[in-house]
Order: C-alpha cells, then sequence, then structure tokens
C-alpha cells in the first residue's frame, strides 16, 4: 500500500476504535512487521505522550494517524515484554501493552467442543483468568457475545470507559483479551456495542464472584485456591450408589436460618472488619451470617439433630433478596452477600467433616430480565428464545433457556459440573422441572407454540435433562440428582440410554399434597378419607420418590406446618408429630424445610430468623426432639431405607380400617432379617386392645412412640414392648395387642423368637 493510503487506513481504524466500533485491534495494534523494521502501535485514549520502554532505553512514540494511536518504529520484534510510560491528566504511569499478547486463549478443539455443546469445563476458558504470560501478570478475559458489534472490558482502571479496551474478536463469535497488570480483587464488566450501536454493560456470565447487591459488576478472583480436606469423603461418596443409603435432608435458606446483628460485624481470616450486609427488609440493626459464621452455627445444628444432608436454596449470585435466589445471574459464583468462594468451600469442607452432604437448589428452566444480566445479551436473543411464546414465563417475569443452542446447552451442562467439581457439593435440586417439559405451562391456549410433532413436550427441554444428568453422573457417580417435578411425566427417574430424565430421585409431590389435604381434615372426615394417605403406595415403584414438605408449602398464605392441623395446640402439636414419623417411616427419602423440625408458627419470611424463641416451649421442643430421634432411628435401621425402591422393602398390614383412621405396615431389608411393624392412629381417639397381626411370635420392643412425653405427648403406650398372642389377624397366625395413643405413631422392632 502506498503511504498515503495506509494513513487513511489508520486514520479510520483510530476513529472506529475511538467510536468502539473496531472488533479487530489486534489488526493495527502491538508489534507488527514494517518493512525491515517492526512497529508498535499502542491505543491510548486522552494520553498526552505515551514512551516506548525497551531493551533499558525509552522512545517518544508520535500520532501521526490518530492523536490516541500512538507508534514507534524499532528495528527488530520486541516480542511482549515492552511498556508503555503514559503521560494523561498531569499523572505518569506505567504498563505493559495488553494488545502485545496475541496468541489465541481458546484453541480449535475448545471452539470445537464448546460449539457442539460438549466441553464439561467451558469456564476453565470462558470467563476471566488470573495468569502470566511470559513473566507478566495480569488477567485474561474471554466472552461469548456471536451478535455483538464491539466488546470491550471496562472496570475501574479504565474509569469504566469502552475506549480503552476493546476485546479482539475470535472464531465462533468468542472475544479475548489480556490485560496486564489486574489483579484479584477488581472490578470489571463487559461493554458490548451492538449491531444497531446500543450499548450496553453487562456482568460476566462465566464470572467467579460478583459485588453485592444492588451493585453488578464481577470481581476478578482466583480460581483452585482452596486446599481441600474431603478426600476420604468424596472418594466414600463416589464408591456409593446413593439411592441405598440414608438420605434425610434439612431444606434451608442461609439468609433467614438466623441473622447476626451490625453491632458485632463479622472478622475476615486477616482480622479486617467486613461491612455487615443487611437485607432490604430485614430488622433494623441485622445482617447475614457470612458462611464461616454459619460453618459454625448452622453445620452443628443439622449434626445434632441427625440429617444427612443440607439443601439451600440458590446461592448462585442473584440480585433480589426476595425472589428467593430463584432469578439468576451469576451462575458460576456463589452470592457475596455470606462470603467469598472459598469461603463457602471451606463451609461445604466444613460439612464433610462432621459426615454432612450439600444439595443446591439449581434453576436451569429460566433467568431474569436484569440489565446486567443474560437477557439480551449481544442485541440479539442469545440464551433465550426470541419468540415469548416459548422464551418468557409471563406469570414469573423471566425468560426461559433457548435449550435448542449447543452453547446454551453447555453453559449450563459446565455449570453443573463446576459447581461439583469446585465445590465439592453432592447432590443438585433441579427446581421447577415441569415448567420445562412443557411447552404450554401456565399458558392459555393461544400462547403457547406446539413441538414439530404438534405436542406440547419441549423436546429441547428433554434433550438438555438428559444431557445434564448423563454428564453429571459421568463424572460424578455418586452423585444425587433430584427433580422438583409435579405432574406424571414418565422415567424421570429411569436412565437416559433407557429413554429417561437421567435423575436418581423425584420430588413425591403427589404424596405431599395428599398428606397436607389428609392431615388438614378435621379427624372425623379422615374415615372417609383413608385412601389420602394410602395411594401413593400404589405408585411408589414407578419412581425413585423423595418424600418432600418444603419452603414451598409454608409461604403465600399457606401457613407453617403446625398451623395446618385442626383442632387445638395439642392436637396440632401430635397430628404434626404424627405426619412426621409418617413420613419418615414411609418409603422413600426425606426432605424438610427449616423450622418444620420444631414447630414454627409463622409462615416463613425470608427477610426474618426462624421462631427460635419458641424452644422455650416444651411441645417445640418436643417435636425437636422427635426429629432428632427419627433420624436416629432411620440411620439405625437399613429396613427404613435400604429396599426404598423395590417392592420387598414395604409391606401393608391392614389399609383397610378406614372406622378407626388406623394403618399398620412393615418395613424390611433385604438380605437382612431386620423388619419393623409400623401403626399409626389418624384419630384423637385412644384405641385400646387393638389387634394387630405380625408374621413372627415373640417379643416386639416399642423403639417409638410419638405420644411420648419426650415429645410433648400424654405418654400412652405399651410399656416398652408386647408379646405376640396366637390370635390370627390379618392373614397373619400371631397377633400384638396394643394400645394406640391418640394421633400417633408407633413403631415396634421384633426381638426375640422367645415367648
Amino acid at each position: 500500500m502506498t503511504s498515503s493510503v495506509v494513513f487513511e487506513w489508520m486514520a479510520e481504524a483510530g476513529a472506529k476504535l475511538a467510536e468502539c466500533k473496531h472488533d479487530n485491534p489486534f489488526e493495527i495494534l502491538g508489534p507488527h512487521p514494517h518493512e525491515r523494521n517492526w512497529i508498535v502501535r499502542i491505543w491510548m485514549p486522552e494520553a498526552e505522550q505515551v514512551k516506548l520502554q525497551i531493551g533499558g532505553s525509552e522512545v517518544d512514540m508520535s500520532t501521526p494517524n490518530h492523536p490516541w494511536l500512538f507508534e514507534v518504529v524499532v528495528n527488530k520484534d520486541p516480542g511482549k515484554k515492552y511498556r508503555a510510560k503514559i503521560l494523561r491528566g498531569a499523572i505518569e504511569h506505567e504498563q505493559n501493552d495488553p494488545w502485545a499478547f496475541r496468541d489465541e486463549w481458546m484453541g480449535e478443539v475448545d471452539r470445537h467442543l464448546f460449539a457442539e455443546g460438549n466441553h464439561h469445563h467451558i469456564w476453565q476458558k470462558m470467563g476471566a483468568h488470573l495468569l502470566e504470560i511470559d513473566d507478566v501478570k495480569g488477567v485474561m478475559f474471554c466472552l461469548w457475545a456471536p451478535n455483538a458489534r464491539t466488546v470491550s472490558v471496562i472496570g475501574e482502571w479504565n474509569s469504566w470507559d469502552g475506549r480503552h479496551h476493546p476485546m479482539q474478536k475470535r472464531q465462533g463469535g468468542n472475544w479475548e483479551l489480556f490485560i496486564p497488570g489486574i489483579e484479584e480483587g477488581d472490578l470489571y464488566k463487559y461493554e458490548i456495542r451492538t449491531q444497531k450501536g446500543h450499548c450496553y454493560q453487562k456482568a460476566d456470565p462465566y464470572g467467579f464472584q460478583h459485588e453485592v447487591r444492588p451493585a453488578t459488576s464481577s470481581l476478578i478472583t482466583k480460581e483452585n485456591s482452596y486446599n481441600w480436606k474431603d478426600k476420604k469423603w468424596m472418594t466414600n461418596r463416589d464408591s456409593k450408589n446413593a439411592l441405598s443409603q440414608p438420605i434425610s435432608v434439612y431444606e434451608m435458606h442461609l439468609g433467614s436460618w438466623m441473622h447476626g446483628s451490625l453491632d458485632n460485624p463479622p472478622i475476615e481470616k486477616n482480622g479486617k472488619v467486613r461491612d455487615g450486609v443487611p437485607a432490604a427488609e430485614m430488622k433494623p440493626g441485622a445482617r447475614f451470617l457470612t458462611y464461616l459464621e454459619l460453618k459454625d452455627k448452622l453445620i452443628p445444628y443439622v449434626k445434632d439433630k441427625g440429617f444427612t444432608h443440607i439443601e439451600l436454596m440458590p446461592i448462585s449470585e442473584h440480585p433480589f433478596d426476595g425472589s428467593w435466589g430463584y432469578q439468576v445471574t451469576g451462575w458460576y459464583a456463589p452470592t457475596s452477600r455470606y462470603g467469598t468462594p472459598n469461603e463457602f468451600r471451606e463451609f461445604v469442607d466444613s460439612c464433610h467433616a462432621e459426615g454432612i452432604g450439600v444439595i443446591l437448589d439449581w434453576v436451569p428452566g429460566h433467568f431474569p430480565k436484569d440489565g446486567h444480566g443474560l437477557a439480551f445479551f449481544d442485541g440479539s436473543h442469545l440464551y433465550e428464545h426470541s419468540d415469548p411464546k416459548i422464551g418468557e414465563h409471563k406469570e414469573w417475569g423471566t425468560l426461559i433457556f433457548n435449550y435448542s443452542r449447543n452453547e446454551v446447552r453447555n453453559f449450563l451442562v459446565a455449570n453443573l459440573v463446576f459447581w461439583f467439581e469446585q465445590f465439592h457439593i453432592d447432590g443438585i435440586r433441579v427446581d421447577a422441572v415441569a415448567s420445562m417439559l412443557y411447552r404450554d405451562y401456565l399458558r392459555p391456549d393461544g400462547e403457547w407454540i406446539p413441538n414439530e410433532n404438534g405436542g406440547n413436550e419441549n423436546i429441547e427441554a428433554v434433550t438438555f435433562l438428559q444431557q445434564a444428568n448423563h454428564v453429571l453422573f459421568q463424572h460424578f457417580p455418586g452423585a444425587l440428582s433430584i427433580a422438583e417435578e409435579s405432574t406424571t411425566w414418565p422415567m424421570v427417574t429411569k436412565p437416559t440410554d433407557m429413554g429417561g430424565l437421567g435423575f436418581n430421585l423425584k420430588w413425591n409431590m403427589g404424596w405431599m399434597h395428599d398428606m397436607l389435604d389428609y392431615f388438614e381434615l378435621d379427624p372425623w372426615f379422615r374415615q372417609f378419607n383413608q385412601n389420602n394417605i394410602t395411594f401413593s403406595i400404589w405408585y411408589n415403584y414407578t419412581e425413585n420418590f423423595m418424600l418432600a414438605l418444603s419452603h414451598d408449602e409454608v409461604v403465600h398464605g399457606k401457613s407453617h406446618l403446625l398451623h395446618k392441623m385442626p383442632g387445638d395446640d395439642w392436637q396440632k402439636y401430635s397430628n404434626t408429630r404424627a405426619l412426621l414419623a409418617y413420613m419418615w417411616t414411609h418409603p422413600g427419602k426425606k426432605t424438610i424445610f427449616m423450622g418444620m423440625e420444631f414447630g414454627q408458627r409463622q409462615e416463613w419470611n425470608v427477610w426474618g430468623d426462624l421462631q427460635w424463641d419458641l424452644l422455650n416451649f416444651e411441645p417445640h421442643k418436643g417435636i425437636q426432639n422427635l426429629i432428632r430421634d427419627l433420624n436416629s432411628l432411620y440411620k439405625s435401621k437399613p429396613s427404613l431405607w435400604k429396599d426404598d425402591f423395590n417392592e420387598y422393602g414395604f409391606q401393608w398390614i391392614d389399609c383397610t380400617d378406614t372406622q378407626h383412621s388406623v394403618i399398620s405396615f412393615m418395613r424390611r431389608a433385604s438380605e437382612t432379617e431386620e423388619w419393623l411393624v409400623i401403626i399409626a392412629n389418624f384419630t384423637p381417639e385412644t384405641h385400646s386392645n387393638y389387634k394387630v397381626g405380625v408374621p413372627k411370635h415373640g417379643f416386639y420392643k416399642e423403639i417409638l412412640n410419638t405420644d411420648a412425653e419426650r415429645y410433648g405427648g400424654s405418654n400412652l403406650g405399651n410399656m416398652g414392648g408386647k408379646t405376640t398372642q396366637s390370635w390370627g389377624i390379618h392373614g397373619y397366625e400371631h397377633s400384638l395387642e396394643l394400645c394406640l395413643p391418640p394421633l400417633s405413631l408407633l413403631v415396634f422392632s421384633h426381638e426375640s423368637n422367645q415367648i
């Protein structure tokens, strides 16, 4: 090219850079061959003077083409280690040149796997990574935004001005830039210019830490900087079948379990006092507990109550406290409300040290419309469907992921692997699966689009769920993957190679509704509704079920568990104990929401604490004692969990005594001779001399009685146990003549054949 053409080309390039319209800054910036020499160009908006520092000397740079485009000719390739001395606004500083680092970060294999949706560790490339390249420290930024006109990295180091650090567009719609000198803890965003010229500031979809709301920037964070101590736990977990283990889950919301005081701010490990983080509607003077404070308070509590797992309502970064975490903007970051990513790792590590697994709520069904999030990310419907009849939950005010796009599925599937690998979690509970499976979910006629076969199934979402579960168990065979699925969709917990969705557990929503409907009845009417408490057994083996009384059942005017019960306080407590005991003895794994373990009275309030003061009253302490004993009994008796999903594990004795609202059944464990007899009386009447058939003669020890004084009951019972009579009933030659206390459940263990 002639000198005049070069001048016009460079002047045009400088103008495009100044207007944030250049998607190929490496084309002109950095070192380039120049005739027999090399020319170095440095882009430095609003600089008054730039000197090139190379080989121990300084060389003045000129601006022949644009006042912010500095250049100088040198006699050899300067490599990457040259520096620039910059004078701007009477302030002088030195830095390395970002455009000297030209090597591609995302390689061909990475791009190929990402494009086909199979890069299970894509976060190791996307996002912001602290690196050292040729002895120069800095951060490599990588972003997928294929429809953007240009993308810049903005932060405090460049006054949040998108003109300073334009990124290089690579193949596959990826953008890259290494910026020297940026350090851990620095804030950043991406400034995205759309094809129509609009400008958006977006948080990093792959950001590993974000600011506490209402701020929305991402933070530079080190990866893999935590020294885990749970190798034995992880090895043991992945060497066992999770379904053949006892699973008793304490579901909770970290921000409303208990609060701290602003008068007592948390202390970081370096001795620095961290500012309290009050919620928008939290009581004055209150603050969130940190991950480390929760480690010290929550873990001993959960261990003492005997739960095997904690389930955390979503802790991925989210902007609005009132969403309970279900509207996520930071998919690859635990929320900063409670501390740093490494502090959350320490929380999980400490759970494992005490024998407690950690389950996270995971929300791949939708995301919010917040401006800094995924919505209309690069000026196009990148992560969501463009048609609101497919891509929007109008009732929730959120957007639906475009599961037909490989890169979007990859974003979510890799996110699943990320949480298990980076934070050692043990399971997920996938929220609102039904909303993903059906195109017409909560949609009136005319506001949804049938699939290619004319049906209402969301085929793309099914494919995504199958892929996610297949990949999860490929990497973590001992993991739990639990579906909150409220319909009769078949084979939710069947393997993907059989055409199933691939979960290994499904919340039994039918059981939950039947139980609450039954227990809300006045006991006199229960005789006409016996089917409510027995029907679940008829379909129990169609899926691998988890029995769950979750947060959804104690909000929005539904009242808490205790106050769903009819009658006076005595009956409310007794009914609650009977329901919980029936839950623990019924086939299926267990989940209850925080507060149920001691009979919370008020509905759950995301802004407040649990009603811990209720534990000053004996009936509430009694319910808590029952939960502790139920978990202890449950874990010690394989018959209560070993064959949850095998018909051998459950046997009715009698489910037809509607007149007395009494049911009786056995729980058994294969390959053992252990079996238990369970009898429940769901009326407030005492049934004396009640006969129950049993398969073997001998002594039956009463190992649980929900009417015991320890639990707040009237202390009726069977003097520690009963010996069989030779009186045939219920198809058995032997029977027990029992006293059934009111609104109670009893558990008997066959101890001896001796009479």
